[in-house]
């Protein structure tokens, strides 16, 4: 039996937080993501059915040690059957913390639910409040459905809100202290990330990539940071706060400041593909033995084979680098 196995990697990192992208498709059309005419979908069949995704994730849970379960896209808004997949998910044993990485739009009329449901909290990406600004980046004019639904999640308790933003140099460098203002006014935590090789278009420069540095330096025209108290472990952001607090302020600095020694996520593709790295680009297919009869038990020694395969880290420094077929839409967040 494979109960009581974790999934460990050669480097003894053990994963507990799996990420499951529900679809791979979105409602916006984010500059740094995907092209503006949008991406060819997944087919229908490949795509994992709900029972499907709460077996795979049952099995992690149940004999895999994991304790943490967030659901992205795409933008998992767009799966209808998510409300009952989050009921699902939080009612295993034992119970995962289960969350929701996604865009806000349509959060307002699901935010309830989702919360009845068991979801814990949620965690949103706007890279600027400014409309017009929002507009150039997501091709979208949705900025006050956005927010509209990040209040929505925040009055249902899913908190702490996390806002993610992503600073593109020409575009919104010049809005971190504007963004962190407007998230301590409402009581959000706000991350920044550095943009990451993971756009459709393979157009990512790291020389374009504002970084960790420049975002601290533009922050601190207006506030003071000190570092938090608490430990970071293996969470990807470094936290501040904010004026002496109790604000914070999160920096994740994937690129010029790697967390790999500390890495413990695994991911899920909608297509029933584990990702045992974010810039991965080997996947261990888990829908073709599921849908061909396997046990449980042979699923989750599967599983445990493609972890062993992670990699000491995730690479963009060395020359031989090379971007992941897959973009960000298509393997979750």
């Amino acid at each position: 039996m494979v109960t009581g196995q974790v999934l460990a990697d050669r480097y003894g990192r053990v994963a507990t937080d799996l990420r499951v992208s529900l679809t791979d498709r979105c409602n916006l059309r984010c500059s740094y993501c995907m092209p503006a005419e949008g991406l060819e979908w997944l087919p229908d069949d490949t795509v994992l059915t709900d029972d499907e995704i709460v077996r795979l994730i049952d099995i992690g849970v149940r004999l895999l040690g994991i304790r943490e379960v967030r659901f992205t896209g795409g933008e998992p808004l767009v799966r209808r059957g998510l409300v009952d997949i989050v009921a699902r998910t939080k009612a295993l044993s034992p119970s995962p913390e289960v969350s929701l990485t996604t865009n806000a739009l349509g959060l307002s009329r699901t935010a309830a639910a989702l919360a009845e449901a068991g979801l814990d909290r949620v965690n949103v990406s706007l890279d600027s409040v400014r409309a017009e600004t929002f507009h150039t980046i997501t091709r979208r004019d949705r900025l006050d459905d956005v927010v509209a639904g990040i209040a929505a999640a925040h009055a249902a308790g899913l908190t702490p809100v996390k806002v993610n933003a992503v600073l593109l140099r020409g575009v919104n460098d010049d809005q971190a202290p504007e963004l962190l203002r407007w998230a301590l006014t409402h009581g959000y935590h706000l991350r920044f990330i550095e943009q990451m090789p993971l756009d459709a278009q393979h157009d990512w420069s790291r020389a374009e990539m504002v970084t960790a540095d420049e975002i601290f330096a533009a922050l601190a025209t207006e506030f003071t940071l000190t570092p938090a108290a608490e430990p970071r472990g293996s969470a990807p952001a470094e936290l501040f706060q904010v004026d002496g607090g109790p604000g914070t302020v999160g920096v994740i600095a994937s690129v010029t400041r790697p967390f790999c020694g500390d890495c413990d996520r695994v991911r899920l593709t909608a297509d029933g593909q584990v990702r045992n790295c974010l810039f991965a680009r080997e996947e261990s297919d888990l829908r073709t033995p599921l849908r061909a009869g396997a046990s449980d038990t042979e699923l989750a020694q599967r599983w445990v084979v493609a972890m062993r395969g992670k990699r000491a880290g995730h690479g963009i420094d060395d020359p031989t680098f090379l971007q992941p077929d897959r973009p960000m839409s298509a393997i979750g967040g």
